[in-house]
C-alpha cells in the first residue's frame, strides 16, 4: 500500500558501505542519478527498523524538522553479483524489492554539541532544540545521545538522520495503548536537552501540526511487505490502525513525555 507522498527510485549501483551503522547501511546510486543512504530490509534488524525509519522520519518532516528526503528504493538482487564482499552480497540478495533510503548529504560533518555550547552553531536555537527533543520523545528515539547524536551539519544547517531505533513499542504490541501514555526516560540523555529551553512552546506548536489526517498519510505509506501480521492482528489494516491509535493516545493530554523532559532538564540545572 503506497502513497504519492514518497518517491520511488531504483538502485543502479552499490557505491560504498557505511560502517558506522550496525545494520550495514550503504551509499547507493539510483536511476535518478542521485545518491542515497539505504537501510536494507535484509539487515539483522529486519523490516521493523525500516518502518521506524519511514514513520518517524516522515513525522519529523511533517513537523517541519530538518530530516533529509526519504524515498523508497527498489533493489534488484542481481546487483549483488558485482560485489566482491560476501557479506554485502548476502545483504543485497536478502533485500530484493522495496527498501528505504535518505538523501545523501555529501561532505556533511557530525554534530558536535561542544560547538553548540560555544554558540558557534547559530541555528541550534532553544526553539529548534526543544522541537527536536519533543519529536524524539514523541517517537521514542533512543539514538540522539552525546555518544551517538545522529545529527549532521551540512551547508550550515542541522540535519536529523537514523530513526530506525524509534517506535520501540512495535517490537511487542502488548499493552501498546497503555505505553503510549507513558513518558520517555531516555530523554535525560538527549544531546540537545541542555539547549531545549522552550519545551512547553514546542509542545503547543508541534502537537497542533500532527493531525489525524497527516498521521494517517504517514502510516498509509508503510509497504504491505514490511508489516508482520501476527497476533494480536488479523490483517495489515488492523496493524496500521494500531499505529494510528498509538499516536492518537500519545497525543492525548497530559503529555507525560513532555513532563519527563521538563523534569530531566530541571535536574540538570
Amino acid at each position: 500500500m503506497l502513497t504519492t507522498l514518497l518517491r520511488t527510485v531504483r538502485a543502479t549501483r552499490y557505491v560504498t558501505p557505511l560502517r558506522e551503522g550496525g545494520s550495514l547501511p550503504a551509499i547507493v546510486e539510483a536511476d535518478d542519478d542521485g545518491l542515497y543512504v539505504v537501510k536494507f530490509r535484509g539487515a539483522a534488524q529486519g523490516p521493523k527498523a525500516l518502518v521506524a525509519e519511514l514513520v518517524a522520519g516522515e513525522i519529523g518532516r511533517t513537523l517541519g524538522l530538518p530530516v533529509p528526503e526519504i524515498v523508497f528504493i527498489e533493489v534488484d538482487p542481481a546487483l549483488a553479483n558485482a560485489e566482491p564482499h560476501m557479506e554485502i552480497q548476502e545483504l543485497m540478495r536478502a533485500s530484493g524489492g522495496l527498501n528505504v533510503a535518505l538523501d545523501f548529504l555529501p561532505g556533511a560533518l557530525p554534530f558536535d554539541a561542544r560547538l553548540a555550547g560555544l554558540g558557534r552553531l547559530p541555528e541550534v536555537t532553544g526553539a529548534l532544540a526543544s522541537e527536536i527533543v519533543w519529536f524524539d520523545a514523541f517517537v521514542t528515539n533512543v539514538d540522539r545521545t552525546p555518544r551517538n547524536p545522529n545529527m549532521l551539519l551540512w551547508h550550515k544547517r542541522l540535519w536529523l538522520i537514523d530513526h530506525g531505533a524509534s517506535l520501540y513499542f512495535h517490537h511487542t504490541w502488548n499493552d501498546y495503548l497503555a505505553r503510549a501514555q507513558s513518558g520517555f526516560a531516555q530523554v535525560k540523555d538527549h544531546v540537545l536537552l541542555p539547549f531545549a529551553d522552550d519545551l512547553a512552546g514546542a509542545d503547543a506548536r508541534l502537537s497542533a501540526r500532527l493531525t489525524e489526517e497527516t498521521l494517517a498519510a504517514v502510516v498509509a505509506a508503510i509497504p504491505d511487505g514490511w508489516l508482520d501480521v501476527t497476533p494480536p492482528f488479523a490483517s495489515r489494516e488492523e496493524q496500521r490502525a494500531a499505529y494510528l491509535a498509538y499516536f492518537a493516545e500519545r497525543l492525548r493530554a497530559p503529555h507525560r513525555f513532555v513532563e519527563e523532559a521538563l523534569d530531566a532538564r530541571a535536574q540538570r540545572h
